[in-house]
């Protein structure tokens, strides 16, 4: 007897939970079901090259997959359209969507993704203050950077500064604030984090750290014209953009019982504590690599594809494999960061700079666990393919940058 596989979520996890089923031989039906009104596509671009001055690109250009993909593997895309509410029983159950359509299901997945933290100040709600996560919103800002002369970014991860290059890159006025004592401090050590803020220091970026926002102040338009920070200082604002992270999407899985501990609970390969049910993507949190018992938000595309290409196998009842070394990239105006492994839980590094390029190598009980690079791709391809084999590279050779750290790659022990 055929089941039929329901996907809710069709970002980048869960077009690759229903590849992940159909290459595993699940022959039932596949529904996959996306709140946008365009199919999956590919994120990173919306906050560099969207938002970049010239025409506006074509949105079919960052579709992940033609329509033809899903006809000829019989995936059955559902766009514009939310899972309202679902009843689940210990093998499979129905699903009732806003337009007040079911479906009937055997196995669940769950990709729902994450939604941006709001800032929690006074006027947030303004004209002109805004947060980047889907297409829709890129269009937006896109469209206001054509006019806004001075843009404030909120908070300098990942997004914020990426947000912030393209910004500078455009003729604003670009000033970060960030409330922590350094950029990028959740995910990277100190050098990395230095070495970024004297790169965007140098094309005019302006930075506030250890600064919170109190309040979005409005102009006389009604718009946003002005952020508070909380000693005081009051930074005019044509544009202000909130990236201060994001929060997992868990609302259905919560309603269902699943185990939710920020993200929902799940193994690497997309595994929840209900037998029917998987989940992949930024709406999860896994065991961590490093500290038994700890979990862990990996927030990436490498992450979403390779979860859901393992929890599509798991629904098709296969065994989902092996995974490979997680991996990162930022694009922030001319830096590229590249990441390797998971540093969180490290207890040493090693720093390897030359001229423009820095690699910053992780260290946990004298073994390498991973490597943030800046236009360093050598570096990064022989951290990847070590991490990849198991292997390692010794630190005190390491800290030597004449030698090439593909010639140190050595088995641990």
């Amino acid at each position: 007897m055929t089941s039929t596989l329901l996907i809710v979520g069709a970002g980048e996890a869960g077009l690759n939970i229903a590849i992940g089923a159909r290459d595993a031989g699940h022959d039932g039906p596949v529904i996959l079901v996306g709140g946008e009104w365009l199919g999956p596509y590919q994120r990173p671009p919306l906050s560099k090259e969207y938002l970049k001055d010239g025409d506006a690109p074509d949105p079919a250009g960052l579709e992940l997959r033609s329509p033809e993909f899903y006809a000829d593997n019989d995936i059955d895309l559902w766009a514009g359209r939310h899972v309202h509410k679902v009843d689940l029983g210990d093998s499979g159950g129905t699903a009732v969507l806003n337009d007040g359509s079911e479906i009937v299901f055997d196995k669940l997945a769950l990709a729902t993704g994450s939604v941006p933290r709001a800032l929690p100040a006074l006027g947030a709600d303004l004209p002109g203050v805004l947060s980047l996560r889907t297409i829709d919103d890129a269009r937006i800002i896109r469209t206001e950077l054509d006019r806004a002369r001075r843009v404030v970014v909120v908070g300098g991860g990942f997004v914020g500064l990426e947000v912030a290059a393209t910004a500078a890159q455009r003729g604003a006025t670009v000033t970060v604030v960030e409330a922590a004592d350094r950029v990028l401090a959740r995910v990277v050590a100190a050098p990395l984090s230095e070495f970024v803020l004297e790169h965007h220091a140098a094309q005019g970026i302006r930075f506030l750290l250890q600064s919170s926002v109190t309040e979005l102040r409005a102009a006389d338009s009604g718009r946003v014209g002005a952020v508070i920070l909380a000693d005081g200082t009051e930074l005019p604002a044509d544009l202000v953009v909130v990236g201060i992270g994001a929060v997992p999407t868990v609302d259905l899985a919560r309603d269902l019982g699943l185990r939710c501990e920020g993200g929902i609970v799940a193994d690497e390969f997309g595994r929840t504590d209900h037998p029917s049910v998987v989940a992949a993507g930024d709406c999860t949190v896994q065991p961590h690599p490093h500290l038994p018992g700890r979990l862990l938000g990996l927030e990436s595309v490498n992450n979403a594809v390779e979860q859901g290409r393992s929890a599509g196998r798991v629904a098709a009842g296969v065994d989902p494999g092996r995974r490979g070394t997680p991996w990162f990239w930022s694009t922030q105006g001319e830096l590229k960061i590249q990441i390797a492994g998971v540093s969180d839980g490290h207890d040493d590094l090693v720093v390897r700079r030359t001229g423009g390029r820095l690699t910053v190598l992780y260290y946990r009980e004298g073994v390498l666990i991973a490597a943030d690079t800046v236009s360093n791709p050598r570096d990064h391809n022989a951290v990847k393919r070590a991490l990849g084999d198991g292997h390692t590279i010794d630190r005190a050779a390491a800290a030597d940058c004449e030698r090439p750290l593909k010639s140190l790659v050595a088995p641990v022990g």
